[in-house]
């Protein structure tokens, strides 16, 4: 089976840009980036670091209104279990 360009697509991972921190610290997201992304003045990001034992290998932006509803949506199953095995004690 050929996978099709959307289904390329939903599991791509692409070098987009680089970009440089200046001396406070601060990145500048490119605006076609921004644009691509739907990240307006004012979004809040969620910022993701990515390692093991304590060593940073990667850093992912996540907006905020999307991060919030992918950890409900990890996170309410967990608590809906923990809730049905504290009800059986």
């Amino acid at each position: 089976m050929v996978p099709t360009q959307s289904a390329e697509r939903s599991s791509s991972c692409t070098i987009e840009a680089v970009m440089s921190v200046d001396a406070r610290g601060q990145v500048v997201l490119p605006k076609d980036i921004r644009e691509r992304a739907g990240i307006a003045p004012g979004d809040r990001l969620a910022v993701v670091f990515w390692g093991e034992e304590g060593d940073v290998c990667c850093i992912t932006l996540i907006k905020a209104s999307h991060f919030n509803g992918m950890v409900t949506t990890l996170l309410s199953p967990m608590a809906e279990d923990l809730a049905g095995r504290g009800e059986q004690d």
